[in-house]
Protein backbone atom coordinates (compact mmCIF):
# COMPACT_ATOMS: atom_id res chain seq x y z
CA UNK A 1 0.00 0.00 0.00
CA UNK A 2 1.26 3.49 -0.85
CA UNK A 3 2.37 5.82 1.92
CA UNK A 4 -0.48 8.09 3.01
CA UNK A 5 -0.02 11.88 3.27
CA UNK A 6 -2.39 14.69 4.13
CA UNK A 7 -1.57 17.59 1.80
CA UNK A 8 1.04 17.75 -0.96
CA UNK A 9 2.02 20.92 -2.81
CA UNK A 10 3.95 20.41 -6.04
CA UNK A 11 6.41 23.15 -6.94
CA UNK A 12 8.56 25.29 -4.62
CA UNK A 13 8.42 28.51 -6.56
CA UNK A 14 7.06 31.64 -4.93
CA UNK A 15 3.44 30.62 -5.52
CA UNK A 16 3.89 27.04 -4.32
CA UNK A 17 5.70 28.26 -1.21
CA UNK A 18 2.97 30.81 -0.47
CA UNK A 19 0.28 28.14 -0.85
CA UNK A 20 2.18 25.62 1.29
CA UNK A 21 2.73 28.29 3.95
CA UNK A 22 -0.98 29.19 4.06
CA UNK A 23 -2.01 25.55 4.30
CA UNK A 24 0.52 24.77 7.06
CA UNK A 25 -0.44 27.85 9.08
CA UNK A 26 -4.04 26.69 8.71
CA UNK A 27 -3.19 23.40 10.42
CA UNK A 28 -2.72 21.04 7.48
CA UNK A 29 0.13 18.55 7.38
CA UNK A 30 1.97 19.71 4.25
CA UNK A 31 4.79 18.25 2.18
CA UNK A 32 6.20 20.54 -0.52
CA UNK A 33 7.80 18.62 -3.39
CA UNK A 34 10.23 20.35 -5.75
CA UNK A 35 11.71 18.72 -8.87
CA UNK A 36 14.87 20.85 -8.82
CA UNK A 37 17.77 20.87 -6.36
CA UNK A 38 16.81 24.31 -5.01
CA UNK A 39 13.65 26.32 -4.45
CA UNK A 40 12.57 28.99 -6.93
CA UNK A 41 14.98 28.19 -9.73
CA UNK A 42 12.67 29.01 -12.66
CA UNK A 43 10.12 31.84 -13.07
CA UNK A 44 10.34 32.94 -9.43
CA UNK A 45 13.97 34.00 -9.76
CA UNK A 46 13.99 34.99 -13.44
CA UNK A 47 11.69 38.00 -13.61
CA UNK A 48 11.65 41.77 -13.15
CA UNK A 49 11.15 41.58 -9.33
CA UNK A 50 8.36 44.15 -9.55
CA UNK A 51 5.48 44.53 -7.10
CA UNK A 52 2.69 45.33 -9.55
CA UNK A 53 -0.13 47.73 -8.78
CA UNK A 54 -2.90 45.79 -10.59
CA UNK A 55 -3.28 48.12 -13.54
CA UNK A 56 -3.59 46.16 -16.76
CA UNK A 57 -5.86 43.20 -16.00
CA UNK A 58 -9.49 42.76 -16.95
CA UNK A 59 -12.05 43.78 -14.37
CA UNK A 60 -13.17 40.92 -12.08
CA UNK A 61 -10.40 38.65 -13.36
CA UNK A 62 -8.38 36.59 -10.91
CA UNK A 63 -5.28 38.48 -12.03
CA UNK A 64 -6.88 41.79 -11.08
CA UNK A 65 -8.38 40.66 -7.78
CA UNK A 66 -5.40 38.67 -6.54
CA UNK A 67 -2.83 41.23 -7.70
CA UNK A 68 -4.51 44.14 -5.86
CA UNK A 69 -5.08 42.03 -2.75
CA UNK A 70 -1.63 40.46 -2.96
CA UNK A 71 0.12 43.82 -3.40
CA UNK A 72 -1.22 45.06 -0.06
CA UNK A 73 -0.38 41.75 1.62
CA UNK A 74 3.13 41.71 0.17
CA UNK A 75 3.99 45.25 1.29
CA UNK A 76 2.77 44.37 4.80
CA UNK A 77 4.70 41.10 4.75
CA UNK A 78 7.94 42.81 3.68
CA UNK A 79 7.57 45.40 6.44
CA UNK A 80 6.80 42.80 9.10
CA UNK A 81 9.67 40.50 8.07
CA UNK A 82 12.23 43.19 7.29
CA UNK A 83 12.56 42.11 3.65
CA UNK A 84 14.32 44.40 1.15
CA UNK A 85 11.77 46.27 -0.96
CA UNK A 86 10.98 49.79 -2.14
CA UNK A 87 7.77 51.49 -3.25
CA UNK A 88 9.64 53.09 -6.11
CA UNK A 89 6.72 53.96 -8.42
CA UNK A 90 6.64 53.71 -12.19
CA UNK A 91 5.89 55.80 -15.24
CA UNK A 92 3.92 54.38 -18.16
CA UNK A 93 4.95 56.58 -21.08
CA UNK A 94 3.65 57.34 -24.55
CA UNK A 95 5.89 58.08 -27.50
CA UNK A 96 3.39 60.29 -29.37
CA UNK A 97 0.33 62.42 -28.65
CA UNK A 98 -1.76 59.94 -30.66
CA UNK A 99 -1.19 57.34 -27.92
CA UNK A 100 -2.66 59.54 -25.17
CA UNK A 101 -6.12 57.85 -25.25
CA UNK A 102 -4.44 54.56 -24.36
CA UNK A 103 -3.21 56.07 -21.11
CA UNK A 104 -6.76 57.01 -20.18
CA UNK A 105 -7.94 53.49 -21.02
CA UNK A 106 -5.26 52.11 -18.70
CA UNK A 107 -6.25 54.55 -15.93
CA UNK A 108 -9.92 53.59 -16.21
CA UNK A 109 -9.12 49.87 -16.19
CA UNK A 110 -6.94 50.35 -13.13
CA UNK A 111 -9.70 52.28 -11.37
CA UNK A 112 -12.14 49.46 -12.10
CA UNK A 113 -9.70 47.12 -10.38
CA UNK A 114 -9.56 49.33 -7.29
CA UNK A 115 -6.30 51.09 -8.19
CA UNK A 116 -7.29 54.75 -7.93
CA UNK A 117 -3.91 56.41 -7.38
CA UNK A 118 -2.72 56.71 -11.00
CA UNK A 119 -1.83 60.26 -12.02
CA UNK A 120 -1.79 61.74 -15.53
CA UNK A 121 1.42 63.62 -16.28
CA UNK A 122 2.22 65.97 -19.13
CA UNK A 123 5.53 65.57 -20.92
CA UNK A 124 6.88 68.47 -18.85
CA UNK A 125 5.74 66.92 -15.57
CA UNK A 126 7.21 63.55 -16.54
CA UNK A 127 10.52 65.23 -17.40
CA UNK A 128 10.60 66.91 -14.01
CA UNK A 129 10.51 63.44 -12.43
CA UNK A 130 12.70 61.76 -15.04
CA UNK A 131 14.85 64.18 -17.07
CA UNK A 132 16.30 61.35 -19.20
CA UNK A 133 12.88 60.15 -20.39
CA UNK A 134 11.49 61.34 -23.71
CA UNK A 135 7.70 61.04 -23.85
CA UNK A 136 4.52 62.79 -24.96
CA UNK A 137 2.81 62.04 -21.64
CA UNK A 138 2.73 59.49 -18.86
CA UNK A 139 0.83 57.83 -16.05
CA UNK A 140 2.47 57.72 -12.64
CA UNK A 141 1.76 54.62 -10.56
CA UNK A 142 2.99 55.42 -7.04
CA UNK A 143 2.13 52.02 -5.57
CA UNK A 144 4.36 50.00 -7.92
CA UNK A 145 7.46 48.67 -6.18
CA UNK A 146 10.45 46.35 -6.31
CA UNK A 147 11.45 43.44 -4.10
CA UNK A 148 14.34 41.06 -3.51
CA UNK A 149 12.64 37.93 -4.84
CA UNK A 150 15.26 35.59 -3.43
CA UNK A 151 14.93 36.99 0.10
CA UNK A 152 11.16 36.62 -0.25
CA UNK A 153 11.45 32.98 -1.37
CA UNK A 154 13.60 32.05 1.62
CA UNK A 155 11.34 33.92 4.02
CA UNK A 156 8.31 31.98 2.77
CA UNK A 157 10.24 28.73 3.18
CA UNK A 158 11.18 29.69 6.76
CA UNK A 159 7.55 30.49 7.60
CA UNK A 160 6.40 27.21 6.08
CA UNK A 161 8.92 25.11 7.96
CA UNK A 162 8.21 26.97 11.23
CA UNK A 163 4.56 25.93 10.80
CA UNK A 164 5.59 22.28 10.54
CA UNK A 165 5.89 21.96 6.77
CA UNK A 166 8.58 19.93 5.03
CA UNK A 167 10.35 20.81 1.75
CA UNK A 168 11.65 17.86 -0.24
CA UNK A 169 13.92 18.72 -3.17
CA UNK A 170 14.88 16.60 -6.21
CA UNK A 171 11.38 15.11 -6.16
CA UNK A 172 9.60 15.19 -9.51
CA UNK A 173 5.91 14.30 -9.26
CA UNK A 174 4.39 12.09 -11.95
CA UNK A 175 1.29 10.02 -12.69
CA UNK A 176 -1.27 11.93 -10.62
CA UNK A 177 -4.50 9.91 -10.47
CA UNK A 178 -7.63 9.76 -8.35
CA UNK A 179 -8.53 6.71 -6.28
CA UNK A 180 -11.15 5.65 -3.77
CA UNK A 181 -8.89 6.80 -0.95
CA UNK A 182 -7.97 10.14 -2.50
CA UNK A 183 -5.16 10.96 -4.89
CA UNK A 184 -2.14 8.91 -5.88
CA UNK A 185 1.11 10.02 -7.45
CA UNK A 186 4.67 8.80 -7.94
CA UNK A 187 8.09 10.20 -7.13
CA UNK A 188 11.06 8.28 -8.56
CA UNK A 189 8.77 5.31 -9.18
CA UNK A 190 7.53 5.13 -5.59
CA UNK A 191 3.78 5.51 -5.07
CA UNK A 192 2.13 7.80 -2.52
CA UNK A 193 -1.41 8.73 -1.52
CA UNK A 194 -2.69 12.05 -0.27
CA UNK A 195 -5.97 13.73 0.59
CA UNK A 196 -5.16 17.02 -1.16
CA UNK A 197 -2.70 17.71 -3.97
CA UNK A 198 -2.03 21.27 -5.11
CA UNK A 199 -0.36 21.45 -8.51
CA UNK A 200 1.65 24.68 -8.42
CA UNK A 201 4.48 23.36 -10.58
CA UNK A 202 4.77 26.44 -12.82
CA UNK A 203 6.56 25.42 -16.00
CA UNK A 204 5.82 21.80 -15.09
CA UNK A 205 2.16 22.28 -14.12
CA UNK A 206 0.74 20.98 -17.40
CA UNK A 207 2.90 17.87 -17.19
CA UNK A 208 1.72 17.23 -13.61
CA UNK A 209 -1.99 17.93 -13.93
CA UNK A 210 -2.80 18.64 -17.56
CA UNK A 211 -4.66 15.38 -18.06
CA UNK A 212 -7.09 16.52 -15.36
CA UNK A 213 -7.69 20.00 -16.79
CA UNK A 214 -11.37 20.87 -17.11
CA UNK A 215 -12.99 23.83 -18.81
CA UNK A 216 -10.67 26.78 -18.28
CA UNK A 217 -13.04 29.67 -18.93
CA UNK A 218 -16.56 30.21 -20.23
CA UNK A 219 -15.25 33.15 -22.28
CA UNK A 220 -13.29 31.09 -24.77
CA UNK A 221 -12.95 27.39 -25.65
CA UNK A 222 -10.62 25.36 -23.43
CA UNK A 223 -7.18 25.44 -25.08
CA UNK A 224 -6.87 21.69 -25.36
CA UNK A 225 -5.55 19.39 -28.01
CA UNK A 226 -6.31 15.70 -28.00
CA UNK A 227 -7.95 16.08 -24.59
CA UNK A 228 -4.79 17.53 -22.99
CA UNK A 229 -4.09 21.08 -21.97
CA UNK A 230 -1.66 22.90 -24.23
CA UNK A 231 1.33 24.77 -22.87
CA UNK A 232 3.20 27.61 -24.57
CA UNK A 233 6.54 28.96 -23.44
CA UNK A 234 7.33 32.67 -23.79
CA UNK A 235 11.02 33.40 -23.31
CA UNK A 236 12.23 36.84 -22.29
CA UNK A 237 15.74 38.33 -22.32
CA UNK A 238 17.03 40.92 -19.87
CA UNK A 239 19.97 43.23 -20.52
CA UNK A 240 21.77 44.99 -17.69
CA UNK A 241 22.95 48.59 -18.08
CA UNK A 242 26.41 49.34 -16.77
CA UNK A 243 26.74 52.07 -14.14
CA UNK A 244 24.14 53.66 -11.91
CA UNK A 245 20.60 53.87 -13.19
CA UNK A 246 19.66 57.22 -14.73
CA UNK A 247 16.07 56.71 -13.49
CA UNK A 248 14.40 57.14 -10.11
CA UNK A 249 11.27 55.26 -11.17
CA UNK A 250 10.52 52.20 -13.26
CA UNK A 251 9.85 53.19 -16.88
CA UNK A 252 7.33 51.24 -18.95
CA UNK A 253 6.17 51.76 -22.54
CA UNK A 254 2.56 51.10 -23.44
CA UNK A 255 1.66 47.40 -23.06
CA UNK A 256 0.92 45.13 -26.00
CA UNK A 257 -0.92 41.83 -26.39
CA UNK A 258 1.85 39.57 -25.07
CA UNK A 259 3.55 41.66 -22.47
CA UNK A 260 4.44 44.99 -20.97
CA UNK A 261 7.17 45.81 -23.44
CA UNK A 262 10.90 46.28 -22.88
CA UNK A 263 10.79 48.28 -19.66
CA UNK A 264 13.44 49.78 -17.41
CA UNK A 265 13.63 48.30 -13.92
CA UNK A 266 15.90 49.39 -11.11
CA UNK A 267 17.01 46.82 -8.57
CA UNK A 268 17.40 47.55 -4.87
CA UNK A 269 21.10 48.28 -5.35
CA UNK A 270 20.41 51.05 -7.86
CA UNK A 271 21.42 49.07 -10.94
CA UNK A 272 19.28 49.11 -14.09
CA UNK A 273 18.10 46.33 -16.35
CA UNK A 274 15.92 46.34 -19.45
CA UNK A 275 13.49 43.63 -20.51
CA UNK A 276 11.88 41.36 -21.20
CA UNK A 277 11.22 40.82 -24.86
CA UNK A 278 9.07 37.89 -26.01
CA UNK A 279 10.17 34.86 -28.03
CA UNK A 280 8.05 31.74 -28.33
CA UNK A 281 10.12 28.61 -27.69
CA UNK A 282 9.53 24.87 -27.55
CA UNK A 283 11.61 23.95 -24.53
CA UNK A 284 12.92 25.36 -21.27
CA UNK A 285 16.34 26.71 -22.17
CA UNK A 286 17.93 29.76 -20.55
CA UNK A 287 20.63 30.39 -23.14
CA UNK A 288 21.13 34.07 -23.92
CA UNK A 289 20.86 35.35 -27.51
CA UNK A 290 23.08 38.45 -27.61
CA UNK A 291 21.97 39.16 -31.18
CA UNK A 292 18.76 40.64 -29.76
CA UNK A 293 20.71 43.65 -28.51
CA UNK A 294 19.95 45.85 -31.52
CA UNK A 295 16.20 45.28 -31.20
CA UNK A 296 16.44 46.08 -27.48
CA UNK A 297 18.28 49.30 -28.19
CA UNK A 298 15.67 50.40 -30.73
CA UNK A 299 12.82 49.73 -28.28
CA UNK A 300 14.58 51.49 -25.40
CA UNK A 301 15.44 54.60 -27.43
CA UNK A 302 11.73 55.28 -27.89
CA UNK A 303 11.71 56.55 -24.31
CA UNK A 304 15.44 56.82 -23.49
CA UNK A 305 17.14 58.43 -26.50
CA UNK A 306 20.41 58.96 -24.60
CA UNK A 307 20.93 55.19 -24.36
CA UNK A 308 24.57 54.14 -24.75
CA UNK A 309 24.24 50.80 -26.52
CA UNK A 310 27.76 49.80 -25.47
CA UNK A 311 26.57 49.74 -21.84
CA UNK A 312 23.95 47.07 -22.58
CA UNK A 313 25.31 43.72 -21.39
CA UNK A 314 23.58 40.32 -21.20
CA UNK A 315 21.96 39.65 -17.82
CA UNK A 316 19.64 36.63 -17.82
CA UNK A 317 16.58 35.07 -19.41
CA UNK A 318 13.28 33.88 -18.01
CA UNK A 319 10.42 31.77 -19.31
CA UNK A 320 6.72 32.26 -18.71
CA UNK A 321 4.31 29.35 -18.94
CA UNK A 322 1.20 30.29 -20.92
CA UNK A 323 -1.95 28.34 -21.74
CA UNK A 324 -2.66 30.31 -24.92
CA UNK A 325 -0.33 30.89 -27.82
CA UNK A 326 0.52 33.65 -30.29
CA UNK A 327 -2.51 35.40 -31.73
CA UNK A 328 -4.93 34.03 -29.11
CA UNK A 329 -6.68 36.17 -26.47
CA UNK A 330 -4.67 36.63 -23.28
CA UNK A 331 -5.74 34.27 -20.50
CA UNK A 332 -6.50 34.82 -16.85
CA UNK A 333 -4.95 32.80 -14.04
CA UNK A 334 -6.58 29.37 -13.97
CA UNK A 335 -7.07 27.89 -10.49
CA UNK A 336 -9.19 24.76 -10.66
CA UNK A 337 -10.94 22.69 -8.04
CA UNK A 338 -13.24 19.68 -8.12
CA UNK A 339 -16.11 21.63 -9.70
CA UNK A 340 -13.87 22.35 -12.70
CA UNK A 341 -12.30 18.95 -13.36
CA UNK A 342 -14.26 16.46 -11.24
CA UNK A 343 -11.27 15.17 -9.24
CA UNK A 344 -11.79 15.51 -5.49
CA UNK A 345 -8.80 16.83 -3.59
CA UNK A 346 -6.94 18.19 -6.63
CA UNK A 347 -6.23 21.90 -7.12
CA UNK A 348 -4.58 22.83 -10.42
CA UNK A 349 -2.88 26.16 -11.12
CA UNK A 350 -2.19 26.89 -14.80
CA UNK A 351 -0.85 30.00 -16.52
CA UNK A 352 0.39 31.62 -13.30
CA UNK A 353 2.64 34.19 -14.91
CA UNK A 354 2.95 37.88 -14.05
CA UNK A 355 1.65 39.18 -11.63
CA UNK A 356 2.17 35.85 -9.86
CA UNK A 357 4.91 37.11 -7.53
CA UNK A 358 2.84 40.12 -6.46
CA UNK A 359 -0.29 38.00 -6.03
CA UNK A 360 1.44 35.06 -4.33
CA UNK A 361 0.21 35.60 -0.76
CA UNK A 362 -3.33 36.21 -1.99
CA UNK A 363 -3.11 33.08 -4.15
CA UNK A 364 -1.96 31.18 -1.07
CA UNK A 365 -5.05 32.19 0.90
CA UNK A 366 -7.30 31.57 -2.10
CA UNK A 367 -6.06 28.02 -2.61
CA UNK A 368 -6.04 27.26 1.12
CA UNK A 369 -9.72 28.21 1.15
CA UNK A 370 -10.43 25.87 -1.75
CA UNK A 371 -8.56 23.03 -0.03
CA UNK A 372 -10.37 23.50 3.28
CA UNK A 373 -13.22 21.26 2.13
CA UNK A 374 -10.94 18.28 1.39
Amino acid sequence: MADRLDCVVVGAGVVGLAIARALAIGGRGVILLEAEAQIGTHSSSRNSEVIHAGIYYSRDSLKAKLCVQGKAMLYDYCAEHGLPHERIGKLIVTATEDEAPQLEEIRMRAAANGVSDLQHLTAEQANELEPQVDCAGALLSPSTGIIDSHAYLYSLQADFEAAGGIVVLNSRVEDVESSERGLTFKVAGEAFECTTLVNAAGLGAVAVGGRHAGDLSPAWPPPTKGGLLRQFLAKGHYFAYEGRSPFKHLIYPLPFDWGLGVHATNDLGGALRFGPDVTWVDEVNYDFDDSRKADFAAAIRRYFPALDEDKLVPAYTGIRSKIVGPGEPAADFVIQGESDHGVRGLVNLFGIESPGLTASLAIGDYVAGMAASH
